[in-house]
Formats: structure tokens, C-alpha cells, sequence
């Protein structure tokens, strides 16, 4: 933990130093000579970075996936599936880096969830020592490499055949810029713990770097991976899978986004059987750019049922992103949800609900636990059977989903959430 904490400091000291006059910019600003307007962008850099050494203790860069023997009574552990575009890591107990690598890779790990009261819904309990206590932390009980795509397809395939016909469902999960392999990890498996979902997790993680600094090369990391992504959904889709659910977040949504532009529009309507749900969570995209998105969607096939986007108007992340980004707003933090509806989504606010962490960009971990409940409420509403012929079955008005009960946690929760709906237009091609 100790060193982890050294490499934020470090990577804090190098973004303050960018922000003094006789400095270059750091990272993504790498060359531009000091001026008003690059030392504007570089303070922006130290306000975000902030944000995130404070939400962030520590950092798993190497060795976080050191195996834990202990048993511990109540803890929970659940066996993710793992396809990355990252570049292999000799380090021991790291398996993936930052770099690109060739092609796509194949894994599987198993991560050990405390039991309660040591975890909390939306939480991640990192090591303080590794490898971590079980009875209070996350632990790594086992990770390995999988040979090829074979190999994998057969791994798929025997854990959806041990579940009940009708239930052999996947969770596809794509994280966001600035995530280390192993956050992106213990992240999904927070997710799929609190959640209690029972189908098969997938974990697709790109050459995020995981620095701040690195945004652009994150973003390009991103566009790299889409071709790889597309191979992913198209393996799952012909597996024995009856059903897929993708949730995406951050910069994850401008991959999946852009994987489905370039996929033929054969393919995406072959795909799209299959998919059940999309869950674009804090979309970091330019406003403009997702309208154009989804004209060019709408003219290869129509969506089996409307995007779900987890907005928040507090999202700070977003909030910088958008400032580096020109003034144009993204997605996840756009205050018109109005029109996200009417392009062809349901939107789900939480402004209103607490974030885990201070950037306020990772809400949609919170109600993972939610996540059943706000299922029934959206199938109640009928909101999951929606026909492109007959938009107007989807109510216009927002309806407050008041109080839940978090079946993990045992309490009862209330979260002001919101969610709104309108007539499909443009996601159907009707502007």
C-alpha cells in the first residue's frame, strides 16, 4: 500500500510541475510551451488530480493480484473472465500492464469479497498489506492465463452450462480512462458482488495506463481496442450465451460507441439479438459526437431496447473533461435529459445520489446493489419491451423510484433516483 501511495505522490508532483510557467505540460500536453492557455489546462490537470489522490489511496500498478490462502468464513468469491488488449506483465502476481499489446489476450481471475459488515455496497476494501485480509479486504484466490480463443470459448461455455437453461446469461463490462488492470478487476467484481448477479461476468479491460496524464493515449488506446471489442461481443454472441449485458463507463462508452459504428450492419443486427441490455454509465463523449453516433446506428439497425445512460449533473470528472474538451458537453454530465431521451434512450439520474468517491464519476457502483430492484421498476413500466413502431408506449414523465431495499446489505436504502423517458426519435430514425 505504502508504495502505491509513492507512485500517486509522484505522479501528483509531476502534474504540479507542469503547471509552472517554465514547464511543459505533462502527458497529454506533452511539448506545448508555457502560455495562458497551457497553463490554464495545466492547472485544470492538478484540480482533477485532486480529485482523484483523494477519492484514491492507493494505486495497483504491479502485484496486486497476489494470491490469498486464508479462508474466510462468509466471504464471497466470484471467477471473472478476462479479455484485454493490455500487454502481458512478467512482474509477479500483475499478469497485465498499461502498454498495448498484440491482439487480444485471455485470462480468468478469482477475487474474494468480504463479508459484511467489512464490506460496504459500492465499496472496493483494497489490501492494506498484501495479499490482504479475506475477512475484511478484497483478495486475489486465483488468477492464470487462458492459452488462446478456443480455450477460452470452452471456459465460457462450461460456466454457462452449469447454469439452468433460461438463465445462461453474460455481463460484459468495459471500464473508463485513467484504471490499472487490477482496479478495473476489483471494480467489476464489486459490481457483480453487489448486484448478486447470477450469470456469467466478462471483464473486457483496454491499455488504460492509469495515469492522469495520459489521456490522450488512454483515448487512442481506446480506438485501438475497437476492433478487438467487436471480436469480443461476436465470441460471446456465438457462444452458448442466451443473453448479453453490456455496462460500459467513462471512456469505456467511446469505445463501445465506435466499435458498434465500424461494425457491418450484418453483424450488428446478428449481435443485437443477443444483447440484452446497454448501460452506458457517466458517458465521457462529446454531446455532438454521440448524436452522430447514433444517426450512424440508426441506419444499420434498429436497437432491441433503448440505451440505459446513468447521468449525473455533479459529475467533476466530467465536468474537467468537458473544459479540456472545448466547452462541449459529455454525455454523462449533459442537464438537457429531455432530449438524451428523445434520441432514443432511458435516462437514469443520479445527481442526487452520494458518490463513493469525490469526482462524483463513479456513482453507477453505488447502486449496483439497486440493481434487481431497479430492473423490476423499469420492466413494470414496460420500459424493457419497447417496439420503434409504437414509441409512445414510453411514458414522458420522470417518475421518482423512491425507496429500495438492498438485499446485500440488508437496510433499507433510499436514493433519490430518477428516471426519464420520451418518444424514440432518433435512435429509430425519425430525425
Amino acid at each position: 500500500m505504502h508504495e502505491w501511495i509513492a507512485q500517486d505522490k509522484a505522479a501528483h508532483r509531476e502534474i504540479m510541475l507542469s503547471a509552472y510557467p517554465d514547464q511543459t505540460i505533462a502527458g497529454t500536453m506533452a511539448g506545448a510551451q508555457s502560455s495562458t492557455s497551457g497553463r490554464l489546462l495545466a492547472w485544470l490537470f492538478v484540480f482533477i488530480a485532486s480529485i482523484f489522490l483523494v477519492s484514491c489511496g492507493s494505486r495497483p500498478e504491479s502485484g496486486a493480484l497476489a494470491i490469498s490462502t486464508a479462508n474466510a468464513p462468509g466471504a464471497v468469491e466470484h471467477e471473472i473472465l478476462i479479455y484485454t488488449t493490455r500487454e502481458k506483465d512478467d512482474r509477479p502476481d500483475t499478469y497485465f500492464n498499461g502498454e498495448r499489446g498484440e491482439g487480444v489476450s485471455y485470462a480468468k481471475a478469482t477475487v474474494s469479497v468480504p463479508p459484511e459488515p467489512a464490506h460496504k455496497p459500492g465499496q472496493i476494501e483494497w489490501p492494506s498489506r498484501l495479499p490482504g485480509d479475506s475477512e475484511k479486504e478484497f483478495t486475489a484466490r486465483s488468477a492464470s492465463y487462458i492459452a488462446d480463443k478456443a480455450a477460452m470459448r470452452q471456459e465460457l461455455n462450461a460456466k454457462l452450462m452449469q447454469l439452468p437453461k433460461g438463465k445462461r446469461d453474460v455481463f460484459l463490462f468495459i471500464h473508463g480512462y485513467n484504471t490499472m488492470f487490477a482496479e478495473g478487476l476489483y471494480r467489476f467484481t464489486q459490481f457483480v458482488h453487489d448486484a448478486d448477479y447470477p450469470g456469467v461476468p466478462v471483464l473486457f479491460t483496454w491499455a488504460s495506463r492509469g495515469q492522469l496524464t495520459d489521456y490522450v493515449y488512454d483515448l487512442n488506446s481506446a480506438l485501438v481496442a475497437r476492433t478487438a471489442l467487436e471480436e469480443t461481443i461476436r465470441d460471446l454472441s456465438n457462444s452458448k450465451a442466451e443473453r448479453i449485458v453490456i455496462l460500459a463507463h467513462s471512456m469505456g462508452n467511446w469505445l463501445l460507441m465506435e466499435t458498434a459504428r465500424q461494425a457491418p450492419a450484418a453483424d450488428l443486427k446478428r449481435l443485437s439479438a443477443k444483447i440484452e441490455q446497454v448501460v452506458l454509465a457517466a458517458p465521457d463523449i462529446d454531446i455532438d459526437v454521440f448524436k452522430d453516433q447514433l444517426r450512424a446506428l440508426s441506419k444499420k439497425a434498429r436497437p432491441k431496447k433503448p440505451f440505459i445512460i446513468l447521468v449525473s449533473e455533479d459529475d467533476r470528472a466530467l465536468g474537467i473533461s468537458r473544459r479540456i474538451a472545448g466547452g462541449k458537453a459529455r454525455v454523462g454530465a449533459y442537464d438537457n435529459e429531455a432530449e438524451l431521451a428523445e434520441l432514443g434512450a432511458i435516462v437514469v439520474d443520479l445527481t442526487k445520489v452520494e458518490s463513493g468517491d469525490s469526482a462524483n464519476h463513479s456513482k453507477f457502483a453505488q447502486i449496483a446493489a439497486l440493481s434487481p430492484e431497479l430492473r423490476a421498476v423499469l420492466q413494470q413500466r414496460d420500459l424493457n419491451t419497447y417496439n420503434p413502431r409504437e414509441p409512445n408506449q414510453i411514458g414522458q414523465a420522470s417518475q421518482d423510484l423512491g425507496t429500495f431495499v438492498a438485499s446485500t446489505a440488508q437496510i433499507a436504502i433510499t436514493l433519490p433516483v430518477a428516471v426519464l423517458t420520451a418518444p424514440i426519435t432518433l435512435a429509430t430514425g425519425g430525425r
